[in-house]
């Protein structure tokens, strides 16, 4: 039978009155190794394969409606204001047949309804949990909870409500949430390699990240780019929250050390915990002291080249780009190669 595994995400001060862990279950296989296989085929086929349903509509509504004002001739009884380029894709939907008109309304009422369900879900639970039980009243009842609970759902629908009035267009909403994911990216995958990363750095990176990206929204972009926004936007969280990680208290040493021993993280950013341990007599480094840091690092970009070269691969080629065809084309074929070839390498610890 397939055995559980867990994935350890740490966060101190989780729990009331002190550290914890927040253990999240995110997949299910023999072992690490074919954990980490099902995780790269899942971004395989989520980001190089699974858009092109997306993208095919896309350029089938470019040969129907190739400009603004075509949909503004198909459809003179829509209001002028509403017409842009995201309204192709219902544009588009008008050539279904009955039968497939519905099935396709009702996957898009399903998404919806999932994501906003999610999303509301996940909020609400961060305030009840993060903030509430554990600031305002950690004696809640659970009748209180629900209660705070219910409050948060309706205030975050609310709010929720409020912004999309100020969204022009389904791209603007996307380039906001770009905006705010791109600032904390960084951060999200060095917290596992650099112990100086704490609970208060990673509220700074979310706070900063959010409000530049409101910033720029709101600001018209300040005369730049899009994405000149999102360099920038990047390069100051960056800078925010590495200041926050330099000048913040550093996360319990008691807690630096056990989050050691269950991860096993190695890599230099760690060597300050293992070395401070070994002097007071603690051994962190569990089996093989040798790290495939190196190795696994460069997998990881390995995998990048492999995804995004396999997608824009496909899209040169749809294009009739030879030249870019071949270029990506070999970056993916480059970077499967160096995974296939390093693979037996990767302890997976």
């Amino acid at each position: 039978p397939l055995a559980v595994q867990w994935w350890a995400t740490y966060y101190p001060g989780a729990e009331p009155g002190g550290g914890g862990y927040v253990v999240q279950r995110i997949l299910s296989a023999r072992d690490e190794r074919h954990a980490a296989g099902a995780t790269l085929l899942f971004n395989l086929m989520h980001y190089a394969i699974r858009p092109w349903p997306w993208i095919v509509v896309a350029l089938a509504s470019m040969a129907v409606f190739p400009t603004v004002e075509s949909i503004k001739a198909k459809f003179p009884n829509v209001d002028a204001t509403i017409v842009g380029h995201d309204l192709a894709y219902p544009a588009m939907l008008t050539f279904l047949p009955a039968g497939l008109l519905g099935l396709v309304v009702a996957s898009l009422i399903a998404a919806y309804m999932s994501t906003m369900s999610t999303q509301l879900n996940w909020g609400s639970s961060i305030v009840v949990n993060d903030l509430y039980r554990r600031f305002l009243k950690p004696d809640a009842s659970d009748r209180q909870l629900v209660w705070v609970g219910k409050a948060t759902t309706s205030a975050l629908m609310v709010l929720a409500c409020v912004v999309a009035l100020f969204l022009e267009s389904a791209l603007q909403s996307f380039q906001l949430l770009l905006q705010i994911g791109a600032g904390t990216g960084l951060l999200y995958i060095l917290r596992w390699f650099w112990w100086r990363i704490n609970a208060t750095t990673e509220i700074v990176a979310m706070a900063v990240s959010f409000l530049v990206a409101v910033a720029f929204q709101f600001g018209n972009g300040f005369g730049f780019s899009t994405a000149t926004q999102l360099i920038l936007g990047v390069a100051i969280t960056t800078v925010a929250w590495l200041i926050a990680a330099v000048v913040s208290a550093p996360t319990d040493t008691a807690k630096l050390r056990e989050f050691y021993r269950r991860v096993q993280p190695r890599g230099p950013g760690w060597k300050a915990v293992v070395n401070a341990a070994r002097r007071d007599g603690q051994e962190l480094e569990s089996g093989d002291a040798r790290s495939d840091f190196g190795p696994a690092l460069v997998c990881t970009l390995a995998g990048l080249a492999g995804i995004w070269g396999l997608l824009f691969a496909l899209g040169e080629g749809l294009y009739g780009h030879r030249t870019g065809m071949l270029a990506w084309g070999a970056a993916a074929v480059v970077g499967w190669s160096v995974i296939a070839v390093l693979w037996k390498r990767l302890s997976f610890r």
